[in-house]
């Protein structure tokens, strides 16, 4: 069995779902500190539910007076619960092999990365102990939860510190059919809002001294749904805007509901701004005449990771261990890597197939396994300077 598949086995085993990392964290640092690592643990929000985070580094030494540059591996400890038990084929938390799978929660999403890194690290360490360059690990409990009290805190604290990153490599799941064949080199902007209409309630048989807020609404959801808001870019696909819940009435049949609350969500891509989408979402909104209030929230802008150093090297480095030319996407959900992109110019996610995350018996299929960790320590070797 190879060191990536013991360590990936005894991460799996930690029953870790958000926000609790149940030692993952403490594992990954003992093996960290072995190879010259200083180890921090952060821990941020509240007492009943504490969030712990892992800041680690080895800095290595300045090459004619200049630093060397500093790339950080990025990740979660966390992973989502796991659903009826009794759908599963073994016990989520029991790592198990079948048909040259192995299966767990968090087997893709994404322990398995996080094994993967932490030996490529050591074979790095081994290797070339010289190597002008530092590498740091940014780990949190709190990436599949609210996303409040982890990797967005400890940016904060580096930011406020004056730490500077130069790459960063995130460990999500971003492959589809094998390790290495897709990296997401950038993610689009996650915006919500809650949108309440408001009506007069009053008895069905009587519209006349009602206001129905649903029917005041119809039209205006019609053109929200309707308005093509931008083309994206080359790298991006169009902003899309959905609607996830709609909420009105009391329960009874007779009765005309006094409002109608809407949830709804933008996914959108460097082609607009949060503000001009606001802007244009009240626009509509008061040409309805809507008596109306709506609330925001954003939890990531969108980032991109231009062509340079980073993506150059992951993209040499995964034909280096696996003979594939990747595709680069800006596709699927958001990641901590919209945090991180706060302070670090150049950010790219690179992980196993992401076919089964989140779902009953998740697995990653043990081929994939040693690929991933040839692809970060060719990563390493190649912004580090030196050959394999």
């Amino acid at each position: 069995m190879s060191d990536t598949l013991r360590l990936t086995e005894q991460l799996l085993a930690l029953p870790s779902v958000t926000p609790e990392d149940k030692g993952c964290q403490d594992l990954i640092a003992q093996r960290l500190q072995a190879v010259g690592f200083d180890c921090e643990t952060l821990v941020f929000g509240p007492e009943d539910a504490p969030v712990t985070n892992l800041w680690a580094t080895f800095t290595a030494a300045p090459t004619q007076g200049q630093r060397a540059p500093l790339l950080v591996f990025a990740g979660h400890t966390d992973v989502v619960p796991t659903g009826p038990l009794d759908q599963w084929d073994s016990p989520p938390f029991v790592p198990s092999y079948r048909d040259g799978k192995l299966f767990a929660r968090g087997a893709s999403d994404m322990k398995t990365s996080l094994a993967a890194m932490v030996v490529a690290v050591e074979t790095f360490r081994a290797k070339h102990p010289d190597a002008p360059l530092s590498v740091g690990f940014l780990l949190t409990s709190d990436e599949e939860g609210p996303a409040q009290h982890g990797t967005k805190m400890v940016v904060d604290s580096l930011r406020e510190r004056g730490t500077i990153l130069d790459y960063c490599v995130v460990g999500e799941p971003t492959s589809v059919q094998q390790t290495g064949d897709m990296v997401k080199n950038g993610r689009r902007g996650s915006m919500s809002g809650k949108l309440t209409v408001k009506g007069i309630q009053g008895h069905i048989a009587y519209p006349q001294l009602a206001r129905n807020p649903i029917h005041d609404l119809a039209p205006a959801l019609a053109e929200l749904v309707a308005t093509h808001w931008d083309d994206g870019n080359a790298d991006f696909p169009p902003t899309s805007w959905q609607v996830s819940n709609i909420h009105g009435g009391t329960g009874a049949g007779n009765v005309i509901p006094g409002d109608v609350v809407v949830d709804f969500n933008f996914r959108f891509s460097p082609a607009s701004t949060s503000e001009a989408l606001q802007a244009q979402v009240h626009a509509i909104l008061d040409k309805h005449g809507l008596d109306y209030s709506l609330s925001w929230s954003i939890s990531g802008q969108p980032f991109w990771c231009a062509p340079g150093a980073l993506l150059d090297a992951v993209q040499a480095a995964i034909h280096d261990a696996t003979g594939l030319n990747t595709q680069l996407s800006t596709s699927g959900g958001t990641s901590d890597g919209r945090f991180i992109a706060s302070i670090c110019p150049q950010v790219i996610e690179l992980g196993p197939p992401n076919a089964t995350i989140h779902q009953i018996n998740e697995h990653v299929l043990v081929a994939d396994v040693a690929p991933l960790t040839a692809c970060y320590l060719r990563l390493l070797e190649r912004l580090g300077g030196v050959h394999a």
